[in-house]
């Protein structure tokens, strides 16, 4: 099930709330501690057809109470005598709550600040309070703080247990609890209606990440970052594995310690990943690089073979590709080539294009940094201050930090020329300033979007042996 939060402030708006949950979810949390004035909770549970779960939390478990614990105490006390399917009680409240009518309890414990190595004492504890279900919610912001939680979930225990993690990988959690059986996965109703920062919507566990798919069967592809790349590469894969009805889904992931990763990965049964562009990691710790990846360090695609992890690069091949649409093949290894940027993706477009025969320059606004970029990969490095003095055919900007603009730091777009090739990979996959910049400068932009088509279809060759369904592309940029 879905269980979509709902957090009203007035009672006016709050059935409007319920109504759109109930089309959506199959549980609504109802949360009583957003209202301004108390509500009839009786009132609002005879609104939908939907079961109604009742929380009401304090600012330290992650809430906006702010009456006293009494009144707290008193508002939940006759919530559960209207009726609803659920009431949440926190751990240390449970024993002062006593159960009535058909209201199943949740008895819950959070920690807002860090997560646990185990929670077999508390689920104890939950379990002696008379719970029905055991929530657990703690921070997640990467595979190794939730790795606990998702632990807890996926274990037969007497009492089921819910789990809420908070944070960058939350959405990893509740695609793993869904895929283990999980009674329930919280979502709230859209983007700015969530009861916990960052908690995923609705809209994105059902229609990017195909939820209602996943179960014991699906096998997840792993999607390793957290930028613009990585949701909507995740939103193209999985429309695509749907197309072809093939139980694949893909799962975000934000790695900790990279060296505990391949045991997390063999754990999931995850033998395909691939790699947001902006991903700073150190991916040498888990996969061996073809020599011709090794000098930058960057692969953009990481499948696992019989001896072990290997890489693979998309993105530059994808703006070769992208580049000649025109009819003019060889583009990348002809005349002068600036790569703006001292990233591994940086590293790695100057290493393609001088690969390909051209004549390469790196420079960042970091002289110091671009100075070793460019001394670890071989080619030429200019002062951040002198790119202008240089005629080039081709501009790479090929990192997500540096801004258009003419104050210090930032990128001139005045060094645009026309009929110049300009790769714009600042916000890739979709525009920056720098792309208008081209257009009204007359250079020839190879436009972020033809590149991201083309290294979906590079990619997905390369993971399911087969062509991209064209569909699958369709809707990726709204």
């Amino acid at each position: 099930m879905i269980c979509i939060s709902v957090t009203p402030a007035s009672r006016t708006l709050a059935p409007a709330d319920l109504l759109n949950a109930s089309r959506q979810g199959d549980l609504i949390e109802l949360c009583l501690d957003h209202f301004l004035k108390e509500p009839n909770v009786g009132e609002l549970i005879r609104m939908v057809d939907k079961p109604i779960l009742v929380s009401c939390r304090r600012p330290r478990d992650g809430g906006q109470w702010d009456g006293t614990e009494d009144e707290r105490l008193q508002l939940l006390r006759s919530a559960i005598v209207a009726g609803p399917a659920y009431v949440e009680l926190d751990l240390d409240i449970a024993d002062r709550i006593p159960r009535f009518g058909e209201t199943k309890r949740v008895i819950s414990w959070t920690s807002l600040n860090r997560p646990l190595g185990s929670i077999d004492e508390i689920f104890e504890q939950c379990w002696k309070a008379r719970a029905d279900v055991v929530k657990v919610t703690w921070p997640t912001d990467d595979l190794d703080s939730a790795w606990p939680l998702l632990a807890a979930v996926t274990q037969t225990r007497e009492v089921p247990v819910v789990g809420l993690g908070i944070g960058r990988s939350g959405l990893t959690f509740s695609l793993l609890a869904r895929r283990y059986g999980s009674p329930w996965t919280y979502a709230a109703l859209e983007k700015g209606m969530e009861a916990f920062e960052q908690q995923p919507t609705v809209f994105q566990l059902k229609e990017d990440y195909h939820w209602n798919d996943i179960d014991r069967k699906t096998h997840f592809l792993g999607v390793m970052g957290v930028g613009a790349a990585e949701n909507t590469s995740a939103k193209v894969l999985n429309a695509a594995f749907r197309s072809l009805e093939k139980p694949i889904r893909c799962l975000p992931l934000v790695p900790g310690d990279m060296t505990r990763l391949t045991r997390m990965l063999a754990v999931m049964k995850i033998n395909g990943m691939i790699v947001d562009p902006t991903f700073t990691g150190d991916i040498s710790q888990l996969v061996t690089l073809p020599d011709d990846l090794a000098r930058s360090g960057y692969a953009d695609v990481l499948m696992q073979k019989s001896s072990g992890w290997t890489g693979v690069a998309t993105l530059l091949p994808a703006v070769d590709l992208a580049g000649g649409d025109d009819g003019n093949r060889d583009w990348a290894g002809k005349g002068t080539v600036i790569v703006c940027g001292h990233s591994t993706l940086a590293k790695a477009a100057a290493c393609y294009f001088s690969d390909k025969g051209a004549a390469m320059s790196l420079a960042s606004p970091s002289d110091n940094s671009a100075m070793g970029a460019a001394r670890a990969v071989s080619v030429r490095h200019i002062p951040w201050n002198g790119i202008h003095d240089v005629r080039a055919d081709t501009l790479v900007i090929a990192d997500a930090g540096i801004a258009c603009g003419t104050q210090r730091g930032e990128l001139n777009p005045s060094i645009i020329r026309e009929k110049m090739h300009v790769v714009d990979l600042t916000a890739y996959p979709h525009e920056s300033l720098f792309c208008d910049e081209a257009r009204t400068r007359g250079a020839r932009l190879i436009q972020p979007e033809a590149v991201f088509r083309r290294q979906m279809q590079l990619q997905f060759r390369l993971l399911a042996g087969r062509d991209l369904p064209l569909d699958a592309l369709n809707d990726w940029n709204r």
